[in-house]
């Protein structure tokens, strides 16, 4: 059979990262009919986490959820032959694949079980210039999932490839695509993209939640079909909803501009369009492809030190008052030995007039870093406890002293394509080298597209911007992504022009100082948003409130503005 006239391939997502829902593999297998399930489990605080492992057991570093899943549910998806497809490898693909035939052996059943490695830099981190990483891994591809199903593999686990290429490589294996089938492969990336991080692409963390019942989403499907179009849907019966806003949310979830890079294909976000297909249904189309850049992200986590926190809750009268005298006695109390970084911030949780304790209350919390875990533990914490009987009125804190823990920083680099070894190891043990494409396109920027003509003046009220726009946010590395989107073509010809960098920043005044960066999506009437530096080293070193900025959309969303009355 041609691959043109190839039924589509039905290909369903369990996980969205190292702790979603246990019992989605069983709901996914027993939910309807499905090709191939596929599972992320890694991000970058789960590389650090799994690293951490490994240093306690050199046999470890593997998403073990995974393996408990499995020994449920192996047995489940031979009968229904369903291939499995995930990243859960982490670090020790290898080890997993192992421990996957010794548990297949112990269950008695006949499952081919391959892995992919080579993703792992680590013991050359001193040749490629990287400064004692915990971790480095580089982002790999699909091809490598390619060889090993059309090797005839029921399992597939990988360690890091890019959260699309889970989805990549069964769609490339199943109709035969080539490397240079760049607009099939893009929009593999598209439907890829929107299905790997799990029910937020079935109603989870949607900004319209109130709209429809979401209750608990079900986990999302993508029907790919030959020409790289497909259609997002979830399991009849489940909970939440799939329509354009679901997916024009996850489409914008951690991207940066219009081209989306993947180390097999570069996916131009601009040019794909979304159509209601039916209930719970969305028909991803027209995605265009260009050759893939010429090098390969790569992971780097490192253990920065040693942090600790505190937090005073004050109560009442004289909120500002009350914490600056604690600042005070607790900078002196350090003087001494003070710790490397030193970070307050007083959240004003305090309601005038109020009729609970709790509802009076502000919270004053003070984080501390060092490289030695004394300054930053007990000294720190016990400091601030002594103050208990000498300080403002009502003092009391959240938790009792404790020790530091340690802290994670990510940073990422770059490497050439070709210094990276990408090796599919089949289900009979041969290893099989994936060249890296010979074609590549250095990534740049697109040219921001032409924007409608503005919306006629007329009268507005001033009202939360979330009463017109949807909003998505989240990290890559130090950086924040928010995306937000409109559903009207009237509310995109107000908001292209009145959403600006300047007008952004006077919204988020933490970005004020920080570069920003908007990017245009016309077909999604979507802009988003790249905030450098303000989550600091990345999630693990905990620089701000929000640490992945999940809720820096929300915050936004909430912002009071001006908005058209005709857009209301």
């Amino acid at each position: 059979m041609s691959r043109v006239n190839k039924a589509p391939i039905r290909i369903g997502n369990a996980s969205g990262f190292y702790g979603d829902r246990f019992s989605a593999v069983r709901e996914m297998l027993t939910g309807g009919p499905l090709d191939v399930l596929t599972g992320d489990y890694l991000a970058e605080l789960t590389m650090l986490i799994l690293g951490r492992d490994r240093m306690k057991d050199p046999e470890r570093g593997y998403a073990k959820t995974f393996l408990r899943q499995m020994e449920e549910n192996l047995a489940l998806a031979k009968e229904k032959g369903v291939k499995i497809v995930a990243n859960a490898g982490g670090l020790n693909p290898a080890g997993l694949a192992t421990a996957l035939r010794e548990l297949a052996a112990k269950l008695a059943l006949d499952v081919r079980i391959a892995h992919v490695e080579g993703d792992d830099l680590i013991g050359r981190a001193d040749e490629l210039g990287f400064k004692e990483p915990l971790t480095a891994n580089a982002y790999l591809g699909a091809w490598g999932i390619v060889e090993c199903l059309n090797a005839g593999a029921d399992v597939v686990v990988t360690g890091r490839v890019t959260d699309a290429s889970v989805i990549v490589g069964p769609a490339a294996a199943h109709f035969g695509w080539t490397r240079e089938d760049y607009d099939a492969l893009a929009g593999a990336v598209a439907a890829g993209h929107v299905i790997e991080c799990g029910a937020q692409a079935t109603g989870g963390n949607y900004a319209f939640f109130r709209e429809q019942p979401i209750g608990v989403p079900g986990f999302p499907i993508a029907e790919i079909h030959a020409d790289g179009s497909s259609v997002i849907t979830k399991h009849p019966g489940t909970g939440g909803v799939v329509n354009t806003g679901t997916v024009t949310a996850q489409l914008l979830y951690e991207i940066t501009g219009a081209r989306y890079a993947n180390p097999d294909v570069t996916t131009r976000l601009d040019t794909l369009t979304l159509a209601e297909d039916g209930p719970d249904r969305v028909r991803i189309s027209g995605v265009t492809g260009e050759a893939p850049p010429p090098t390969l992200k790569v992971a780097l986590n490192r253990l920065g030190g040693f942090r600790n926190e505190t937090t005073f809750v004050l109560t009442g009268l004289d909120i500002e008052e009350k914490a600056a005298l604690v600042r005070e006695q607790l900078e002196t109390a350090l003087e001494r030995k003070p710790p490397a970084e030193v970070r307050w911030t007083l959240a004003r949780t305090d309601h005038r007039d109020a009729d609970t304790e709790e509802q009076a209350s502000a919270l004053l919390h003070v984080a501390v870093k060092d490289a030695d875990p004394k300054i930053a533990g007990r000294a720190f914490s016990g400091a601030a406890v002594e103050l208990a009987l000498a300080s403002y009125p009502g003092f009391h804190v959240t938790a009792p002293p404790s020790d530091a823990s340690p802290y994670g920083v990510y940073s990422a680099a770059f490497v050439d394509a070709g210094e990276v070894p990408h090796i599919a190891v089949l289900t009979d043990g041969r290893r099989v080298d994936i060249a890296p494409s010979t074609k590549t396109r250095a990534l740049t920027e697109v040219d921001e597209p032409a924007l409608p003509e503005p919306l006629p003046d007329g009268p507005a009220r001033r009202v939360p911007l979330g009463r017109v726009i949807g909003a998505r946010s989240g990290d890559k590395g130090g950086s924040a992504n928010l995306g937000v989107w409109v559903r009207s073509e009237e509310a995109w010809r107000w908001l292209v022009h009145r959403l600006t960098v300047a007008e952004f920043r006077l919204l988020l005044p933490e970005t004020a100082q920080l570069p920003v960066t908007r990017h245009v999506l016309p077909n999604l009437w979507a802009m988003n948003f790249v905030v450098e530096d303000i989550l600091g080293e990345g999630v693990a070193s905990q620089a701000r409130f929000d640490p992945q900025a999940k809720a820096f959309g929300e915050w936004l969303r909430a912002r009071e503005i001006d908005v058209p009355e005709a857009l209301l």
